[in-house]
């Protein structure tokens, strides 16, 4: 696929991205459908969540009304998409990262759970919606117009310096007064700066600056950050499900309780992290700039 490059037209950047995660939604869905290795749901909603992605924040490259149809139906079947895969995929970090020393009788409830969510995630990337997915994706790569751009709007060095302007801005203004930002608000923050993120890296290779490896890596702690806060909430409706799934038999009441404990401690700690993140991130370098 030909690189990205200044004159590359806007509307022909967003179809060579899809392309890209169309390419890689391929690659992990055949190991989803061949087993239950982590890496094949974990890669599987990466993919979904950078096209869906790129639909938003191209969507003002495409021209008439009809084309802006086709990426907004594409992006609400991404979003679907990367739902269905979401909760096998968040039941494995929750017992694989967040969750330590799980008692064996959680962790039994958890498979039962586990291979019900893997079965969630094979129908949806083998059923009739999908593959309808995977035929207008196709169409829409293989659509793309070849007319060289006219005017200087057209050029993708310009309509990525005021979509990375526009990004930037609006994380600043999300991440004002951050100490005192409710679970709500710093949500919002993380949706905005995983925005800015997938937006910095598309268009890294438009812009000859030394400082995009620098930004990009302060977006993704500060996206870390926010992640890392918001383990709690995610811990909370695992053990909920897992509550939910337990049979008569299985007394977990207390082993769920001492979990919940756990999720809950290293506040204060989070809270540190994220604000050196942001920081950090308030000192990079805004790559773009003329």
């Amino acid at each position: 696929m030909a690189p990205l490059t200044p004159d590359t037209p806007p509307h022909t950047a967003l179809r060579r991205i899809v392309a890209e995660c169309h390419a890689d939604l391929l690659k992990y869905r055949a190991i989803v459908l061949a087993g239950r290795r982590a890496i094949g749901i974990h890669q599987t909603r990466v993919a979904l969540r950078r096209m869906r992605a790129a639909l938003g924040l191209f969507r003002g490259a495409v021209e008439g009304p009809t084309e802006g149809r086709i990426v907004r139906a594409l992006a609400a079947e991404a979003k679907w998409l990367a739902g269905e895969c979401g909760p096998a995929r968040d039941l494995h970090v929750f017992l694989t990262e967040t969750a330590q020393e799980v008692p064996i009788e959680v962790k039994r409830i958890a498979a039962r759970l586990a291979k019900l969510h893997y079965d969630r995630a094979r129908t949806a990337l083998s059923g009739a919606r999908y593959n309808a997915f995977d035929g207008q994706l196709t169409a829409f790569v293989e659509a793309a117009p070849a007319a060289p751009p006219t005017e200087p709007s057209d050029r993708l060095e310009d309509f990525g310096r005021a979509l990375l302007v526009q990004h930037h801005a609006k994380v600043e203004r999300r991440g004002q007064h951050l100490k005192s930002l409710d679970h709500e608000e710093l949500h919002r923050l993380r949706i905005a700066i995983k925005k800015l993120r997938y937006a910095a890296g598309f268009l890294r290779p438009v812009f000859a600056s030394e400082g995009a490896k620098a930004y990009i890596e302060a977006t993704t702690r500060l996206q870390g950050a926010l992640g890392a806060m918001n383990d709690r909430a995610v811990a909370g409706r695992m053990l909920d499900d897992i509550a939910v799934a337990a049979r008569p038999t299985e007394n977990v009441e207390e082993a769920l309780r001492r979990l919940a404990k756990q999720a809950a401690s290293g506040d204060k700690r989070r809270r540190q992290k994220l604000q050196q993140a942001w920081k950090q991130f308030k000192e990079a370098e805004r790559f773009w700039r003329a």
